[in-house]
């Protein structure tokens, strides 16, 4: 459960400061459905940029922005991209829900805000004494300290040292603090040890992702609700739902699946994971370049009982679609020898290197169960290729320039060729080793108990359920803290 006890100074000098500085907080069903943002909210948002540091980009912290930079409003679907056989190999139809329409071009901010508000409207967090820690492989704390500005909050943005280059370069225009902790991807256990140096300093709190409810919660309520009405929108008569997939990072997404498994019938969860880090399918480790998806642990909040599948993914593979998605010779190769129109393959720009590591994941699940033209598989898109310019600069400076040829041959291999291999249906028994495997990390060194951690295996009602359902609870928190600002009127 999420704590929302009121801490009534706290939240006094909360509602003075959003006063001060103009912030209204969006409600959960305003970021599920945001036609329920007030008319004149909609009217101001025609004029604010959508990275613009203004706190009118709370109300764009939902997956149906227009597609554009500045000016756009709501759409009636989420935005998404409907993969075709040509490109992927596989009858079956594989949709991506985009986060590069979000505010800083990853869906990653509104995972910041569901672990946020909640502190915010108790009054737990005070916006007038306390700095938001937020640790990350990369996203998340770009969302944390993005949203933490529009609040005028400050923030400390944590971050392994090997991520791109562009993530720090943006992180130095918005955040108040930076600290870059030893490794990559893969190392969690080190950001997790500068955050628990930080936390003896009372003026920090600390939003951890991988252990904050309110990351679950925003994606069971906003990203599950989203890819139930992406499907909707597109279903045939006769198809179905038959899986989503979505690589680890902090789980937050897993909680999408929770709320599909819960409307729907017979959908497979699968959780993906670098081939180089199998935590989840070997109980290995290692280091890896999928950026974004942190390894050699599992989340708190990854609900491993609903999990079916895990499924590893090559970092070779996605570095070189990567490339093959963002070069002139890639894009030519996709619409000239392909087919793909020059409209669609712009749109795989729009796909990071975690997200392509998603749609191959959703490839390999299709293999796997034989799926048809009937199936549906949905996963999402964390952030597009804007964050990895670099990164494609870097594999043209060790392999050489890009050709037609090589665009060929990398559809060929790491897609197309996309096999079986690296991945395993999990069994009842499977399930319980990788929820066992929490012990190590959170209750021998982050200090939650071995009651806890039983809780979230044979108490999925007081603990999973009543979680997902704190977001009306919340919903009315919200609405009272703007009442209280006076800006709601």
């Amino acid at each position: 459960m999420i704590d929302l006890r009121i801490n009534q100074e706290g939240l006094e000098n909360n509602i003075k400061k959003a006063r001060e500085n103009h912030v209204i907080i969006p409600t959960f069903a305003q970021m599920r459905d945001p036609e329920k943002v007030p008319a004149s909210i909609r009217e101001q948002l025609k004029n604010v940029g959508l990275w613009e540091i203004n706190p009118l980009n709370l109300f764009r912290i939902t997956w149906k922005n227009e597609p554009v930079d500045a000016g756009g409003q709501y759409t009636k679907v989420p935005n998404f991209i409907e993969f075709p056989p040509e490109l992927t190999g596989v009858p079956c139809r594989i949709i991506g829900m985009t986060g590069k329409w979000f505010p800083t071009g990853c869906h990653k901010v509104g995972a910041s805000i569901g672990c946020l508000v909640p502190r915010l409207v108790t009054g737990q967090f005070d916006a007038t004494k306390h700095k938001a820690v937020w640790p990350s492989t990369g996203n998340y704390c770009r969302g944390g300290a993005f949203n933490s500005k529009l609040l005028s909050v400050d923030s400390v943005a944590i971050l392994p040292e090997g991520m791109s280059k562009e993530r720090f370069d943006w992180l130095k225009t918005v955040a108040t603090e930076i600290i870059a902790t030893p490794g990559s991807e893969s190392n969690v256990k080190e950001i997790f040890d500068k955050t628990n140096e930080l936390r003896k300093d009372p003026v920090n709190m600390i939003f951890n992702q991988f252990e904050e409810m309110g990351n679950a919660l925003w994606h069971y309520n906003v990203t599950g609700y989203a890819l139930a009405e992406v499907y909707e929108h597109i279903r045939r008569d006769g198809d179905r739902l038959a899986g989503v997939c979505f690589t680890s990072g902090s789980a937050g997404t897993m909680s999408a699946g929770d709320y599909l498994k819960d409307h729907y019938k017979d959908v497979k969860v699968a959780v993906g994971e670098a081939l180089q880090c199998p935590t989840i399918l070997d109980n290995g480790f290692g280091a890896h370049r999928i950026e974004g998806i942190g390894d050699k642990h599992v989340p708190w909040i990854h609900n491993v009982k609903n999990t079916d599948m895990v499924i590893d993914i090559d970092d070779e593979d996605s570095q070189n679609l990567l490339r093959l998605f963002n070069t002139p010779e890639g894009q030519a190769y996709l619409t000239e020898e392909i087919g793909l129109s020059k409209e669609f393959a712009e749109k795989l720009t729009w796909l990071g290197i975690s997200g392509i590591a998603n749609l191959l994941c959703c490839i390999k699940m299709a293999k796997y169960y034989e799926l048809t033209e009937k199936d549906i598989v949905g996963t999402v898109l964390t952030d597009s290729a804007v964050m990895y310019q670099s990164r494609i600069e870097e594999l043209n400076e060790a392999f050489g320039p890009y050709s037609r040829a090589q665009a060929k041959l990398d559809h060929r291999v790491h897609m197309l060729g996309e096999k079986t291999d690296n991945m395993a249906e999990l069994r009842y028994t499977d399930r319980k080793r990788v929820h066992n495997l929490k012990y190590y990390t959170w209750v021998e060194q982050q200090g939650k108990t071995a009651q806890e951690l039983d809780a979230l295996w044979y108490d999925p009602e007081n603990t999973w359920d009543k979680v997902h359902g704190q977001w009306e609870e919340l919903d009315q928190l919200i609405e009272d803290f703007n009442r209280r600002t006076g800006l709601a009127e």
